[in-house]
């Protein structure tokens, strides 16, 4: 099975981590989720470095820490921030480190229910009309991943189980 590191992309809950946490079990590896390892690394999540120190600087905080989980020797798999992947710096460093990337595409009120339950606290999707826009403008740069997955109607273990095939 190939050693290259594996980036999970897709819209806002499309079940990047859920699906992160699935295929880590399946092949006994370790992951880190990017918008966690922020939250980590600087003491705030990434919604309250957005709102008090603005996207840009949010943007390249997560670039340094897209940067130091690639180089992190035993880290496998890269659950990314929804907008991490529409990054074309972080793309570039992606592909510097030979990431096979994964796009959860998964429909948008699929995401917007999942959005609705978790109580919407995304800052890029605090209304419907902005999310729907955003999640629009997102498909094209999603649909660059190398392995995309519809995800509707699949449990995380299905598609976890159909990246390690990939991979194989």
């Amino acid at each position: 099975m190939s050693a290259r590191p594996i980036l999970i992309t897709g819209f806002m809950a499309a079940g990047k981590t859920t699906v992160a946490a699935s295929l880590v079990r399946r092949l006994s590896c370790s992951m880190i989720d990017l918008d966690e390892f922020i939250r980590a690394r600087k003491g705030r999540t990434p919604q309250e470095i957005i709102d008090e120190d603005g996207v840009e600087r949010f943007r390249e905080i997560e670039r340094e820490a897209l940067r130091d989980a690639l180089e992190t020797e035993h880290t496998r798999v890269i659950a990314l921030g929804g907008g991490a992947w529409t990054i074309p710096t972080n793309r570039a460093l992606i592909k510097e480190h030979n990431g096979f990337t994964v796009w959860l595409d998964a429909p948008f009120e699929l995401c917007w229910r999942r959005l609705e339950s978790e109580g919407n606290t995304r800052p890029f999707a605090r209304d419907f009309n902005d999310a729907l826009k955003l999640y629009d403008e997102r498909r094209a740069v999603y649909e660059q991943a190398e392995f995309h997955i519809k995800v509707e109607d699949k449990d995380p273990e299905t598609i976890a189980e159909e990246i390690a095939e990939a991979l194989a």
